[in-house]
C-alpha cells in the first residue's frame, strides 16, 4: 500500500521553461502558469485532490488571495522516487492602466493535497491579475493534478 505524500517528501516549484510561463502581458485574455511537485523521498506516493494555493500580494492593499478550484474532479496520481506532476493555475492578467482592482503576486504558499504545511514560491513571472477573489466564477483559479 502506498502512503500519500508529505509535503517532508516533495519539492516544489514554478515550471519556468519558455513553453510552461505565462504570457502575463496578454491582458484580458486567460494564461496559465504551472507548480510542479517532485518526490524527493525514498519510497512511492499519491497525491489525490487538489494542492491549496494562496497568494500573497506585492502592494500593502493586496493581501492574500485563496484560490478558487476548477469544478474537475481531482485524479489520484502515484509518484515514484524522483518522479515529477504538475498542475495549472488558469490567471487573468490586466494592464496597469486597468481601472479595475489589480493584485500584484509576490509569493504563493502552496500546499500538497490533505497536508497542512506548505511551500513558499517566490512569484518570477511579474505582471498583475484582476483580482476577483470574492467572484464565484473568477478568471484566477486552479486546475488538477496532471
Amino acid at each position: 500500500m502506498r502512503t500519500r505524500c508529505h509535503t517532508a517528501d516533495l519539492k516544489a516549484g514554478f515550471a519556468t521553461g519558455d513553453d510552461a510561463k505565462p504570457d502575463m502581458g496578454r491582458t484580458g485574455t486567460q494564461t496559465q502558469a504551472f507548480i510542479w511537485f517532485t518526490n524527493k523521498s525514498n519510497h512511492s506516493c499519491t497525491l489525490s485532490g487538489f494542492a491549496g494555493v494562496d497568494m500573497v500580494g506585492a502592494q500593502r492593499t493586496d493581501g492574500t488571495w485563496s484560490l478558487a478550484r476548477s469544478s474537475k474532479r481531482p485524479t489520484k496520481i502515484i509518484l515514484g522516487r524522483g518522479d515529477t506532476t504538475d498542475f495549472s493555475i488558469n490567471l487573468l492578467p490586466v494592464a496597469g492602466s486597468t481601472p479595475q482592482k489589480k493584485f500584484v503576486p509576490a509569493t504563493f504558499q502552496v500546499t500538497p493535497p490533505n497536508e497542512t504545511k506548505h511551500f513558499t514560491l517566490k512569484w518570477p513571472f511579474g505582471g498583475q491579475i484582476l483580482k476577483q477573489d470574492g467572484a464565484t466564477h473568477p478568471g484566477t483559479y486552479l486546475n488538477r493534478s496532471q
